[in-house]
């Protein structure tokens, strides 16, 4: 079954099912069967111009120009020939990916929350901790989600201590779910205590644990080596399904490292009835995020970190980044502090290296084709190789040559 580059875990599954049928030999047509469901470029000759079940307008396969028009089998099962769903390509993927009965993809992590609070806790209470009444980027509020989503918010605790005991205190018949909102883009130091997800999961009502940032496994198997120390006390989705939140919301473009959207993953029942949520049709994504998504998940059951840019950027070690930076022979060499970004893992730096010209030249380099974005430190503008492309190392140096000539001689 080597010849169907399917990952690994998806023959496995397949054999697995084979011989829980009591076929074996029907193994390998369950692994072309799980290859065929994979959301791939098809030709449409129905006539059908937008064609629903094909994505409705084609597109290029390769961007603006120069490759084939085609259109995506996103809700047709190729098997059958019917109407498929647009949530069983990459969803399923990410589900076996960390270990979760069922997975919804909507358009951000914001909606994810909304989506979840809206179909579980309609005109109930949701109890929360008042450490956890976040704000996000762009006006992102914990209390006015749960507003909109018709949740009632139920408050316990104190802003840096929240007990166990706070939440059982505030069950009542009214209690529809417990919230967990992890602090992804501040930290909280001192005196503090939180109850974990594993304590909340042995109370009553199911637990919709809100991560972030998106790490899919603590373990960062797809990795080579350790997981990174910048991680360290970051929650995983795996590790959260498996301490027992009924529902697990993060990102899915950041430490997911895929595209802009939301993903909700964990009971099957509580997942479909998000899924037939009348809010799930407006936030739902399109197939460019879902042809992404699925590109990213199918990286990770391969265990292939350098399949996805994030991973590959921020395991480089830092010297190799400073052997890049000698190699460039433009400006001076520096220590850099590289960082995740995007709200999560806030307060940790990664040990990096780039260059360095005297003065101000950002809004010069804002202005080449391609732009280069850097940041500007002590007088100097700096940037930073972490997130360079090696095989953008020439451009780059050209860009910062023009702005710093090279001594004559």
């Amino acid at each position: 079954m080597a010849d169907l580059d399917l990952p690994h875990p998806l023959l496995v599954d397949a054999a697995r099912e084979a011989v829980s049928a009591g076929d074996p030999a029907s193994a390998r047509a369950r692994a072309e069967a799980i290859a065929l469901a994979l959301l791939r470029p098809v030709i449409n000759a129905t006539g059908v111009l937008l064609h629903t079940n094909l994505g409705r307008a084609p597109l290029p396969l390769e961007g603006a120009s120069g490759g084939p028009v085609r259109y995506l089998n996103l809700e047709l099962d190729l098997g059958t020939g019917r109407r498929g769903s647009r949530q069983r390509h990459a969803a399923a993927l990410l589900a076996r990916a960390m270990g979760a009965e069922s997975v919804l993809i909507v358009n951000n992590g914001a909606a994810a929350v909304l989506l979840a609070l809206a179909a579980v806790a309609p005109g109930r209470e949701v109890i929360v901790s008042r450490g956890e009444l976040v704000e996000i980027g762009g006006g992102f509020r914990i209390p006015e989600v749960m507003a909109v989503s018709g949740a009632r918010l139920v408050e316990v605790g104190t802003t840096n201590r929240t007990r166990l005991a706070d939440y059982r205190r505030a069950l009542s018949d009214q209690t529809a779910a417990i919230l967990k909102v992890h602090q992804s883009n501040y930290r909280m130091m001192g005196f503090t205590e939180a109850a974990s997800v594993a304590e909340l999961a042995a109370l009553t009502p199911p637990v919709i644990a809100d991560i972030g940032s998106g790490l899919l496994d603590a373990t960062t198997p797809w990795l080579a080596d350790d997981p990174p120390s910048w991680l360290a006390g970051e929650p995983a989705a795996r590790q959260t399904v498996a301490a027992g939140a009924a529902v697990v919301t993060f990102s899915g473009d950041k430490l997911l490292g895929g595209p802009q959207a939301g993903i909700l993953a964990g009971r099957r029942e509580i997942i479909e009835s998000c899924g037939r949520h009348p809010l799930a049709r407006a936030l739902r994504p399109g197939a460019l995020v879902l042809q992404a998504l699925q590109a990213t998940a199918l990286a990770y059951l391969r265990r292939d970190a350098n399949a996805i840019p994030f991973w590959a950027m921020a395991t480089v070690p830092p010297d190799a980044l400073r052997a890049r930076a000698e190699e460039l022979g433009v400006g001076s060499v520096v220590a850099c502090a590289s960082v995740p970004g995007g709200g999560s893992v806030p307060g940790l730096e990664i040990p990096s290296f780039g260059v360095a010209i005297e003065g101000d030249h950002t809004a010069a380099l804002r202005a080449l084709d391609p732009p280069v974005v850097a940041r500007v430190s002590e007088g100097a503008t700096v940037c930073d190789l972490r997130t360079v492309d090696p095989a953008d190392d020439a451009v780059l140096t050209k860009a910062l040559g023009s702005r710093h000539p090279a001594p004559a001689g």
